[in-house]
């Protein structure tokens, strides 16, 4: 087989980056219809083809996935089919899908180049690392190892973009919907922007299943896996890693980027607006209110989007990793169930997930807020009818994919691993929604706290989120051992007798968590939609009747936009524990010896965990600084132009309201690069400085065990900061919510000032530095999986 040069594969494959996305749908509106079904059923054809050549699984997954999309269509069809409302809601809504499409041009552009220099690099890397005997004994030599790796980085990127994109389209074309529903119905307005979040979910989780399987399938038939003299199946999970690692890649600076934007305006619109200016929030006045806007859909929905399908990419080929590797163990007969198990269970979490979805329905004598359920209660129902059916398919799945003659009962006892992971997931929403929801006592308090200060509403903020990091530790404690053992005690054992099911029953436990991940998505979406839909009708001056509608939708959004980063959080644990496993086991077959424990008693290694704490810690500090710099500007603009036109607060004069999106556009891109490029930069660095001190001591093994000591340290003091900062940001701004509702004074007062002080610290904490933590973590374990052989 012939194979192009390294530089040729990677000019070919860059145009493939997410800098691609808007105009790949573009070309895609001007082709024929006819031409276009004639393309997409040879599509479907050549992916079913290799589908059918690898496994009757990979079939159903395929299936499940298409019927996925078609759905979605439907969703989108539907939530488009509702009307735009006046046409000065349409006005605004139209500066928002502008100003966001224009930022996610410009900023996937920009990672798009990242991406291709870091493409490059993996593949100069990769063509002078040594190979594992495996690799060598199927003929998988150096070149082919880098141009696969390569291939699946740029593709992960690219899908990750993808994934993106659908959210932030779906986001600037609902919220004007939701806005006009709000006139006439809350339960209307709550279903159609549960619909439109609905739609990008099953875009993005089908997008992640579909893109790992086409990308496995593929090569096995091109590599002719189990073939004699080729490359076990066992043994392909591993050439996926760099699909993990460009997801997470296009995701962490998606994530900054955003964030950054999102949280810069804000501050900025509230400081001024709200505090100086004493003008309610989203007001047409405020020059900084539709920058505001558009960065709620490019901060929490594109970036959100990318965030999940990373999640559930780098989920699924960790578990993968160590289903190959313990069928290879036991000697299993037919390991294709174990390898193939994470995508058949998200293969039914669309199916789950999207009935959970359309039993959100509306009612022809919803009316007011007074008269309909508590929008939260009606999430809650969804989310229950999904918790349901998933433990269902997740029995049934494990029965089909993991029942082995060697241990027959063995897949009851990882049914209950999944049962552990769906319970903990349902556990972590319980517990984030308790301390950030204001119908409960932990921001209440916080609220009352505003009554005497600035100052004692952030001590009392801090003090939450530092108390709320105690249960969830306590339960991913409680899942990682119960499911550790219950894998442990399957029945499964190696060639010497020992069990060998431990790590691939956390690894079920993490699937079982995220088997729901469409429906949370989903939830996420709602928020920002609702957010946004608030903004209009603020904007367009709509009857106080409409905003106390949307207001309530807005407050239940900041709720489930705290419950999902928890439940992102808690993933991203048990996937890190399961990634940072198959870097030990790739360390070892590439150095040739038994890698399975890292002492920090050893000064290098013990370092390297100081530094991979560090790690977490400058990188929350520069997110936060990011954002703190850029709301200055947005300040000082803010300023300027109620200062120079003065008519603005009578309504005489109009804002330019441009010149704050700008602002925040090039200043976001420019703060992305800092601390992304310390999340890249650092475990490389680490790795070949003590790997060369290593050489000269004479302890090869120096490097790979400092990097390990590094991301063992950097996730457990990830999660720590991540629980922290998501938690007393959403914390704070629900208890300004609160006191917005007409609590302690109401809009206006001291006590709502002292709470508006409170939002305006949480803001990065919760959009922008927290986020991006649980992004960082995962990426971290990617990148030392795929640089495992440079650290030797």
């Amino acid at each position: 087989m012939v194979l192009p040069s390294p530089l040729f594969l990677c000019l070919v494959l860059s145009p493939l980056t997410p800098c691609c996305c808007v105009q790949i749908f573009r070309v895609i509106k001007r082709i024929n219809v006819r031409i276009l079904f004639v393309l997409l059923l040879l599509g479907l054809g050549a992916i079913f083809y290799i589908g059918a050549s690898t496994s009757p699984i990979i079939v159903f997954v395929f299936s499940v996935c298409i019927i996925s999309f078609v759905l979605s269509m439907y969703l989108t069809k539907w939530v488009l089919a509702k009307d735009e409302g006046p046409p000065e809601m349409v006005e605004i809504s139209d500066a928002i899908r502008d100003g966001a499409e224009g930022f996610f041009r410009t900023q996937y552009g920009t990672i798009s180049k990242m991406a291709f220099l870091l493409a490059v690099i993996i593949l100069s890397i990769y063509m002078f690392r040594s190979t594992t005997p495996q690799q060598e004994s199927s003929g998988l030599g150096r070149s082919m190892s880098a141009y696969v790796t390569v291939v699946s980085f740029l593709l992960g990127a690219l899908c990750s973009g993808i994934a993106g994109y659908v959210g932030m389209w779906v986001s600037v074309r609902a919220n004007v919907r939701v806005s006009s529903a709000a006139r006439r119905s809350a339960r209307e307005a709550l279903q159609i922007a549960v619909r439109a979040g609905g739609f990008s979910a099953m875009v993005v989780v089908g997008l992640a299943v579909i893109g790992v399987a086409v990308l496995y399938s593929t090569l096995y038939v091109w590599l002719e896996v189990d073939s004699p003299g080729s490359m076990k199946v066992t043994d392909l999970p591993l050439l996926l890693v760099g699909y993990g690692f460009g997801a997470s890649f296009v995701a962490l600076f998606a994530q900054l980027g955003g964030g950054i934007y999102t949280k810069a305006a804000d501050v900025g619109a509230d400081l001024v607006g709200k505090v100086e200016q004493g003008i309610p929030e989203d007001d047409p006045r405020n020059p900084a209110v539709i920058a505001d806007l558009v960065g709620d859909n490019v901060g929490d929905c594109a970036a959100r989007g990318a965030d999940l399908f990373e999640s559930i990419a780098a989920e699924i080929i960790s578990a993968m990793i160590l289903g190959g590797t313990m069928a290879q163990r036991c000697k299993i007969e037919d390991p294709s169930g174990f390898i193939l198990f994470p995508l058949v269970v998200h293969s039914f979490d669309l199916v789950v997930s999207s009935v959970g979805i359309l039993s959100i329905r509306s009612k022809r004598d919803a009316g007011a807020i007074g008269v309909v359920e508590d929008p939260m209660l009606i999430l809650q129902k969804g989310y229950s009818v999904t918790i349901v059916l998933a433990v269902i398919t997740f029995g049934l799945s494990t029965r089909w994919m993991l029942y082995t003659e060697q241990a027959p009962l063995a897949w009851l006892n990882f049914a209950l691993c999944g049962l552990v992971g769906i319970l903990t997931a349902y556990v972590f929403v319980w517990i984030t929604k308790y301390y950030t929801d204001y119908k409960h006592e932990p921001v209440r308090t916080l609220a009352l706290s505003s009554s005497t200060g600035h100052g004692t509403n952030i001590i009392a903020g801090i003090s939450l989120g530092l108390e709320s990091t105690a249960l969830p530790v306590l339960v991913i404690s409680v899942s990682v051992i119960s499911a550790f053992w219950l894998g442990h005690t399957s029945g499964l054992v190696d060639e010497a007798g020992n069990s060998t099911g431990g790590l691939f029953g956390t690894a079920v436990a993490t699937m079982g968590m995220l088997s729901t991940a469409a429906y949370v998505l989903t939830m996420d979406m709602f928020g920002p939609i609702a957010d946004n839909a608030g903004g209009i009708v603020e904007m367009s001056q709509q009857p106080e009747s409409v905003r106390e509608i949307t207001d309530v939708l807005d407050a239940v959004g900041n709720t489930t936009k705290a419950t999902t980063k928890g439940f992102a959080i808690g993933s991203a644990a048990l996937a890190s524990f399961l990634l940072f496993s198959a870097y030990m086991d790739e360390v070892a077959a590439f150095a040739h010896v038994a890698f399975k424990q890292v002492d920090i008693a050893i000064p290098e290694v013990f370092v390297g965990g100081l530094l991979g704490s560090m790690l977490i810690f400058l990188f929350s500090a520069w997110a936060c600084s990011a954002v703190g710099r850029t709301a200055q500007e947005v300040v000082n603009e803010v300023r300027r132009q109620f200062i120079e036109r003065p008519g603005i607060m009578d309504y005489k004069e109009k804002p330019d309201y441009g010149r704050c999106v700008s602002i925040v556009a090039s200043a976001s891109l420019r703060e992305m690069i800092k601390p992304g490029a310390l999340a890249i930069v650092s475990p490389i660095v680490v790795g070949l400085v003590f790997r060369i001190v290593g050489y000269y001591t004479g302890h090869p093994l120096l490097g790979a065990k400092v990097v390990a000591a590094m991301l063992m340290f950097a996730t457990v003091s990830g999660i720590l900061m991540a629980l922290f900062l998501n938690t007393a940001g959403g914390a704070w701004d629900n208890a300004k919510k609160y006191i917005e509702t007409g609590a302690l004074g109401g809009k206006g007062s001291d006590c709502h000032k002292a709470a508006v002080t409170g939002d305006t610290v949480g803001d990065p904490f919760k959009d922008t530095a927290g986020p991006s933590l649980h992004v960082l973590i995962k990426m971290l374990a990617t990148i030392t999986l795929v640089m495992a052989p440079v650290f030797l």
